[in-house]
């Protein structure tokens, strides 16, 4: 059977991890994940299992993909713990064009925490954050400056009974440079309908009223509607940190890899774009790839399965 795989947007990276391949034997895989995080190993496999467990969509998902997106994760030195919410392995459905078939591979996506670590940890940054704005907190611009004003209310419990009308994101550098971006609810809504295919602002309305009928609800797995706050949270501090932040090492990967899969060859395939970066997850869309794994050679790689079992 062929093993290949092609991709319509592909790009190597540097110190890529090393290649695997959906034949490659439980010993190789074990061997692959020793090379790779040392003695870190025991902890990391542990991680990916708890994770996988916590979620029946991943399971479904190649196992290749699954620890291709770990190991991104691991190279950046971030849990994939949900609980974190630093990074997370999302299920990705893909359909062959030729076959007709369907299939699930795990994309490494970074979560706001990710970025508010890798960010903290470069130690440029004094203060690095991002915020729901509630109704009446922003007060426009500043007529002098440009800049968006915001009165913040101080009782916590008023505050958080209000509904949400935007998200703010800043930070403060060790020098003393500061800078803060605003975007409305509204914006955000239409940002995902742009540039999320799983995402649609019309349906979000239903989806948060509670219309959508229960055994429909399985369309609704996008991100942007099962955790739209978080969703926005790493949107608006990606672009914040994109546009004016200082790009340690870690962080240019992180962004490069973020929303990525990695396939056996150390080749990077991208879902979507969104201002000039790999976007937003797409868990239903059809691609050109072909990939093939039969039940025989998905059980030899079922290596987290086996682990769980000891």
């Amino acid at each position: 059977m062929a093993n290949n795989l092609t991709t319509t947007n592909q790009r190597s990276i540097s110190n890529a991890q090393p290649a695997f391949s959906v034949f490659m034997s439980k010993e190789n895989i074990r061997n692959l994940v020793q090379q790779s995080v040392g003695q870190n190993a025991q902890s990391f496999t542990t991680a990916i299992i708890s994770a996988v467990s916590n979620n029946p969509d991943l399971q479904q998902c190649n196992q290749g993909s699954i620890l291709s997106a770990a190991l991104q994760g691991e190279a950046l030195k971030l849990s994939p713990s949900p609980q974190l919410g630093q990074y997370y392995m999302v299920p990705f459905k893909k359909k062959d064009k030729a076959t007709g078939k369907q299939y699930y591979v795990a994309q490494f996506i970074l979560g706001a925490k990710g970025y508010k670590q890798l960010a903290m940890r470069s130690g440029q940054y004094q203060d690095i954050d991002v915020i729901e704005i509630k109704e009446g907190e922003y007060k426009g611009r500043d007529k002098a400056t440009g800049k968006q004003l915001f009165e913040f209310i101080e009782d916590d419990d008023k505050r958080d009974s209000l509904p949400t009308i935007g998200y703010m994101a800043y930070f403060e550098l060790l020098n003393g440079f500061r800078k803060t971006v605003y975007w409305t609810k509204n914006k955000m809504i239409r940002h995902a309908d742009t540039y999320s295919q799983a995402f649609n602002a019309q349906k979000y309305d239903d989806y948060i009223s509670g219309k959508i009928p229960q055994d429909e609800l399985y369309k609704y797995s996008s991100f942007w509607y099962k955790n739209f706050t978080e969703m926005a949270f790493k949107t608006l501090l990606r672009y914040l940190l994109s546009q004016w932040g200082i790009m340690s090492i870690e962080m240019q990967k992180a962004i490069d890899l973020d929303n990525a899969t990695v396939n056996e060859n150390g080749e990077v395939s991208y879902v979507e774009f969104e201002d000039g970066v790999n976007g937003m997850p797409v868990q239903d869309s059809e691609d050109t790839d072909k990939i093939e794994v039969s039940s025989a050679e998905s059980e030899e790689f079922d290596f987290f399965a086996d682990d769980k079992k000891e």
